[in-house]
């Protein structure tokens, strides 16, 4: 999740485990720290630009390491405040920052590598949209009725912060279940097994959902939002079919930045050729042909050869996509915006 999310549940973690045995403001600060402690690999060059998004999210992220790093923090914590005998409190406020950090970022469709080093399977819900204020928001203002409350129990608001937004994301999982159920329903995925679709959040909410169908040389696309069936009872799901330069695969299956992507998308991705350079697109993050993580890998030099990765991002233009995200989520049937060049 963003920056934002991370220290806002941190914070209010390390309110609700400190409680009244340390001031507010410390224990929200310490916690919205610790919450926010894992991103700090993004600083870290991993050598290349593929390498940095396979490796995010890693060791940092990984419960194992987590659990190791949580007692020196716990210990500077302790030292810093000058409560040395709430040593125990700051390794558990510790421990479930870390934790919660990892589990939050679990939940968006990314992959955090969280049983690192016994595996380094990229886990990835696909729940939660990496922004949703409907999350966030919650702990916000639970932490600052909490700052402005002077009552004896007024840390009973940030409790309500913490399970309000518990109980959003366990919505966004049920919403996504109940999404994946009626698209394995329609026509278009019929013969595919459940690692072949895909059914993630689009930016910022949890009502309009986007879905890929994975297909041998082809993914399609579609939309689903949760209002369709009062705007358009019995409207099916209409689906765009793209290719996936599957007769690319051949010629690119000995290339190391390729394949890294390939396994880290878990099959989800597609291969171009623009005629100078052949480059593969995640297509588990953005939509067509706006894809977060889209990556140059070889070039044509007579025969074709691999370069250093070059990351291209294409950007949905601000204002029309959210005008038409707004129309689709409200279940208008309104197509995505058209690329500006055409």
């Amino acid at each position: 999740m963003d920056t934002v999310s991370q220290a806002a549940l941190g914070a209010a973690v390390g309110v609700a485990v400190m409680g009244r045995h340390r001031p507010f403001w410390q224990a929200a600060l310490a916690g919205a720290v610790v919450g926010t402690l894992p991103d700090l690999d993004v600083f870290i060059d991993q050598g290349d630009a593929v390498n940095n998004m396979v490796l995010h999210r890693a060791e940092t992220h990984a419960f194992f390491w987590q659990l190791l790093a949580s007692v020196p923090i716990a210990y500077l914590l302790a030292l810093a405040t000058r409560s040395t005998r709430l040593f125990r409190r700051w390794w558990l406020m510790a421990t479930l920052g870390l934790f919660t950090h990892a589990i939050l970022d679990g939940l968006t469709i990314y992959g955090t590598q969280l049983a690192l080093p016994f595996s380094d399977h990229p886990f990835g819900l696909g729940s939660l949209f990496i922004i949703d204020p409907l999350y966030t928001l919650p702990l916000l203002l639970g932490l600052l009725c909490t700052a402005m409350c002077r009552s004896q129990n007024r840390r009973r608001w940030n409790g309500l912060g913490l399970a309000l937004s518990t109980l959003y994301a366990g919505w966004a999982v049920g919403a996504q279940a109940h999404v994946t159920q009626r698209v394995m329903a329609t026509p278009e995925a019929e013969g595919l097994s459940a690692s072949q679709v895909l059914v993630t959040p689009t930016p910022f909410n949890t009502v309009l959902w986007r879905i890929v169908l994975r297909h041998e040389g082809s993914y399609q696309e579609g939309f689903y939002s949760l209002l369709d069936p009062l705007k358009a009872p019995g409207r099916p799901i209409r689906f765009t079919r793209h290719d996936r330069g599957g007769g690319l695969e051949a010629v690119t299956q000995d290339y190391p930045k390729a394949n890294q992507v390939r396994a880290f998308s878990k099959g989800f991705y597609a291969l171009s050729d623009d005629g100078r350079y052949v480059s593969i697109s995640d297509l588990r993050m953005g939509q067509h042909p706006y894809y977060a993580f889209s990556f140059r890998f070889a070039e044509h030099r007579s025969p074709l050869r691999g370069i250093d990765p070059q990351r291209i991002a294409r950007r949905m233009p601000l204002e029309p996509g959210l005008a038409w995200l707004w129309q689709r989520a409200l279940g208008e049937d309104v197509t995505p915006p058209a690329p500006e060049n055409g």
